[in-house]
């Protein structure tokens, strides 16, 4: 572990973690009608209206499971703050610099072992 270091705020970190999540679980629920099933009232909605509305839903969908995703990587963030262990990279051990976190302060590794991370 480098000791050289700066030092992480975590308190910082962890007010704009549940900032993050508040604002996401806002998006969330007014997400959730652009995600309900489309009707199959022909009379009502035209049959490329009917696409694009399945299209859209598609997209919300898409949308709403991302949330989702982004949400449980805040949730273990957090988790890693009350046990002590934010901040650091879940690969190698060593120090996620501050920038990174600015960006992201759910991230898990540094950039090395993130370029290295094989999807």
């Amino acid at each position: 572990m480098n000791d050289d270091a700066e030092p992480i705020d975590v308190a910082y970190f962890a007010a704009q973690l549940d900032q993050r999540r508040a604002a996401l679980r806002t998006l969330q629920a007014q997400g959730a009608e652009a995600a309900a099933t489309v009707e199959l009232d022909q009379q009502r909605v035209g049959r490329l209206s009917r696409m694009d509305a399945m299209q859209a839903q598609a997209m919300a969908k898409e949308t709403v499971r991302r949330r989702e995703i982004e949400d449980k990587r805040i949730t273990a963030a957090l988790a890693r703050i009350d046990a002590g262990e934010y901040g650091h990279c879940l690969r190698c051990d060593e120090p996620i610099p501050r920038a990174r976190l600015e960006i992201d302060p759910a991230a898990t590794l540094c950039v090395g072992c993130a370029s290295k991370r094989q999807v």
